[in-house]
């Protein structure tokens, strides 16, 4: 059995968790939105499935809920944001804000976010700067989940890579991809729902593939693409946490625990004003070109739909997942 909730009634049931959790209401908002649209957009590892996390580690300290990210321009087109060990929604907000405006004149501009945490779907965040009609990179590094091509020990996190641009009388084109074969939140949705994974996603402890999910999180990750997804990961965690001061993967701590230190870790937005004469044209040919061909989709065609959806009959909650988000609010059921 399941209930329907709107998106602002879904929200709200975030919120109550999060602010009686010690998130200040700003950042409380920020993180119900995420959560919810990656729920809308069938990301459920990026959904409420994070939810029990993120309030343990508010209530511990771990996460500052009460964090204020603060700005600064080292130069022009560069723009850096600490997002004070709190969540990293309200950190990306105020990147995309500064993005925005700074990108119009400038051409291209850089944000890059430090001592940050978990911050869900990547692609959620680039269509943002689409839908103002700036083409948009966006990467981040999350805790070790993954080892080098060869080794045995993790030193990555799944690291994963985001593209959007705007298009011409459509929505934008995003695409969202982990660097290993699938994110680690799916893992962790399937540990939490007591189902098995396909073989291929992970290795256990001893290097071993397994199809149990816990065991794969005692692991690593197999990177998407063997050698070459490695290679990706390296370059995106020189990119979100070298270049800006953030921890590395295997220096952060875990985005589920609520003890320790904060994670720390880091995300680089890339914004570029198309400069181009004819860009929007020249892009709706490629896109053409894939299309014409029979059984070919674009990436992210199926959200529109489920975003519809939502928006026409409600978000569709489990009664399991309901008494678990309920349980979250001391003197709830």
């Amino acid at each position: 059995m399941s209930e329907l909730f709107t998106v602002d009634a879904a929200e709200a049931l975030v919120r109550d968790v999060l602010l009686a959790s010690d998130v200040s209401p700003a950042n409380a908002a920020s993180v119900a939105r995420a959560l919810v649209a990656a729920e809308i957009d069938g990301q459920k590892g990026h959904g409420f499935s994070r939810l029990a996390a993120y309030a343990a580690q508010a209530r511990s300290g771990k996460v500052d809920g009460h964090a204020v990210p603060r700005i600064t321009r080292p130069f022009a087109a560069a723009i850096l944001v600490d997002a004070g060990n709190g969540f990293a929604f309200p950190a990306i907000d105020a990147a995309i804000d500064a993005l925005a405006e700074t990108t119009p004149e400038t051409g291209i501009a850089m944000a890059g976010i430090r001592r940050s945490h978990h911050c869900g779907q990547l692609g959620a965040h680039v269509e943002r700067l689409a839908e103002r009609g700036l083409i948009a990179l966006m990467v981040a590094n999350s805790p070790e989940a993954m080892a080098p091509w060869g080794g045995s020990r993790a030193v990555f996190g799944t690291n994963p890579i985001a593209f959007a641009t705007p298009r011409e009388g459509a929505a934008p084109l995003v695409i969202d991809l982990s660097l290993s074969k699938v994110a680690r939140g799916r893992i962790m949705a399937a540990a939490q729902a007591g189902q098995a994974i396909p073989e291929g996603w992970a290795l256990d402890a001893g290097g071993r593939p397994t199809t149990d999910p816990t065991a794969a999180l005692a692991g690593t990750m197999i990177p998407l693409g063997d050698a070459k997804g490695a290679a990706l990961a390296l370059v995106v965690e020189i990119l979100s946490a070298t270049l800006i001061g953030a921890n590395h993967a295997f220096e952060a701590s875990s985005f589920f625990d609520a003890e320790g230190p904060p994670p720390g870790v880091g995300q680089t937005i890339i914004a570029f004003r198309p400069g181009v004469a004819g860009y929007g044209a020249r892009l709706e040919t490629l896109l053409g070109a894939i299309l014409s061909q029979e059984g070919t989709r674009l990436p992210g065609a199926g959200k529109a739909a489920a975003r519809r959806r939502a928006a026409e009959a409600g978000l569709e909650i489990t009664e399991e997942r309901l008494r678990e988000i309920r349980a979250l609010v001391p003197g709830t059921r």
